[in-house]
């Protein structure tokens, strides 16, 4: 579907500009959902407007309704079809105009944005400038909103304020493409006075001014949505969409065969053909910008040295993981960002397994005859618990390491990551983390800066470097910067770096949609 909005938030890949996607990803179970396909699972090639409801199911999904209190693209994918953002990127990297239709730096460090004058909330609200500085401050000042993991994405951005009605002023450190772009990833505009109004962080209820109203919502396993008649955009295609949870890929994929969902995400590579020669559905996949790795907290022994997280990474045989667990969908990774995004280095080489070297590192650290235990959760990522046990399991073969694996909530994970450098209950463990901004500050800096949201390593001369990149405005200059930075963490190896992952998804074959590399599933960018 295509509209005059900018609305494509395409994915092509321009390594040397900033590229941007909006980060999500979708959540969805099979509670009911008869007729998404018709009785003959979708096989006729139909209007949009015939479908009773457009269903889809992903393995995890948000356990409140407040849009800056989670920084995870499954849970952004729910609360994007109800809360836009203030701008668009385009495949290019070029910034595009959406709630916010014009921005200028009037001086140093400070970027004026103009808001439309005919955006309405769900609530009937009118959307103002004031509405979209609250939006700001409410996800980098805790004094007015809370301790937000967005913080995370809004790494240059100091504080806004409404000029008048239709004027914002942000204040901001930091390059000034930088900070565009991490307005127009994390910027979702929502209405001030509602918002004090409800519980925080709100539990049960969403008021946007997207194509999408909520209907219904339960906390963990769906959200139901319909048309907002009052838009200012154009008409999304479906009347009604619901995003479900389920965390088995068995009963996203069964939901999809029966016709009770439309769209699924992290199809098994095992279930890929069964699914692609289906009458009806088929399999699109896309490498996306996430990578997985498993966090070290360098606070916590015996991660602390560093010749034992070295050891950690030649423990593991990441081309067997790829090739053996996830069916040869994954790209392996040399460093904390994917290839194509700004700042990655290309001279770097994955570590390769090599066991004796990593027994060796661990009798350097001190921590020979440790017992350690590596904690995932299930159906966030794809393959996710099989790739853990796997890895356990290598590292558990060392002679002078003893590995055990547990399998927890997805939220217990998140929070941990939350937790700081020195949280000692999950010290080690897998997670993923995607780039929607296309830079390569947004995967660095939540991670390794004392201000990031995602700190789990302390390293002082990296906190100011990356600070420091944030300022230069020479493209060359930061781009070499971050190159070299990216260098000197793999060789610090906070993380076991493992691989890239291949976003697969399980779709009707009449559905025109093509799944992008942030992840992000748009209803309003689809039709049939």
């Amino acid at each position: 579907m295509n509209n005059n909005l900018g609305m494509p938030r395409d994915t092509a890949i321009d390594r040397r500009g900033f590229l941007k996607f909006a980060g999500a990803s979708a959540a969805v179970a099979t509670t009911g959902l008869a007729g998404c396909l018709g009785e003959e699972n979708g096989n006729g090639n139909g209007d949009a407007d015939e479908i009773d409801e457009f269903v889809v199911t992903q393995g995890e999904f948000v356990e409140n309704a407040d849009p800056n209190d989670h920084n995870a693209t499954p849970y952004y994918n729910v609360f994007d079809q109800v809360y836009e953002p203030i701008f668009n990127v385009t495949g290019d990297g070029e910034i595009e105009e959406r709630v916010v239709t014009d921005w200028e730096h009037p001086e140093d460090g400070v970027v004026s944005l103009t808001i439309r004058d005919d955006v309405l909330f769900h609530g009937g609200e009118e959307l103002v400038a004031s509405d979209v500085a609250y939006t700001i401050n409410r996800q980098v000042d805790e004094d007015i909103g809370f301790p937000s993991d967005q913080v995370a994405g809004m790494t240059t951005i100091a504080e806004a304020e409404a000029e008048d009605d239709t004027t914002v002023l942000v204040e901001y450190e930091g390059a000034e493409s930088l900070v565009e772009f991490q307005l127009a990833n994390f910027g979702r505009a929502v209405n001030e006075e509602w918002v004090e109004g409800q519980d925080q962080p709100i539990s049960d209820d969403m008021n946007g001014t997207g194509p999408y109203q909520l209907e219904e919502y339960e906390a963990d396993v769906q959200a139901v949505y319909t048309r907002f008649d009052d838009y200012w955009g154009e008409e999304p295609p479906f009347e009604t969409v619901r995003f479900n949870a389920a965390a088995e890929s068995s009963s996203r994929v069964g939901a999809l065969q029966t016709g009770e969902s439309d769209l699924v995400v992290n199809v098994p590579p095992t279930d890929v053909e069964t699914v692609d020669t289906e009458e009806g559905i088929e399999i699109r996949n896309v490498t996306s910008f996430r990578n997985i790795f498993l966090v070290m907290k360098s606070e916590i022994e015996p991660f602390d040295s560093q010749e034992f997280r070295q050891a950690m990474n030649y423990a593991v045989d990441n081309e067997g993981i790829i090739n053996s667990v996830l069916g040869g969908f994954g790209q392996p990774m040399t460093q904390p960002i994917p290839e194509g995004l700004f700042g990655y280095n290309p001279d770097l080489d994955p570590y390769e397994q090599d066991q004796a070297l990593a027994e060796e590192l661990v009798e350097e650290s001190g921590y020979a005859g440790e017992e350690i235990t590596l904690q995932s959760m299930e159906g966030r990522y794809l393959n996710d618990a099989e790739v853990a046990q796997t890895a356990a399991s290598q590292i558990d073969q060392l002679e002078n390491v003893d590995c055990e694996i547990e399998i927890v909530p997805f939220d217990a994970i998140s929070d941990a990551a939350s937790e700081g450098p020195d949280f000692e209950e999950i010290p080690f463990y897998l997670i993923g983390w995607g780039n929607p901004t296309g830079d390569a500050d947004y995967g660095l800096s939540p991670w390794f800066t004392s201000g990031g949201g995602q700190y789990n390593f302390v390293d002082e001369e990296l906190d100011e470097r990356l600070i420091e990149s944030q300022q230069i405005d020479d493209e060359d200059e930061r781009e070499a910067t971050l190159q070299e930075i990216n260098a000197d963490i793999r060789e610090e190896a906070p993380w076991v770096f493992l691989h890239l992952e291949e976003s697969i998804y399980g779709v009707r074959d009449d559905l025109e949609w093509e799944p992008l590399q942030d992840e992000s599933i748009y209803i309003d960018q689809m039709d049939l």
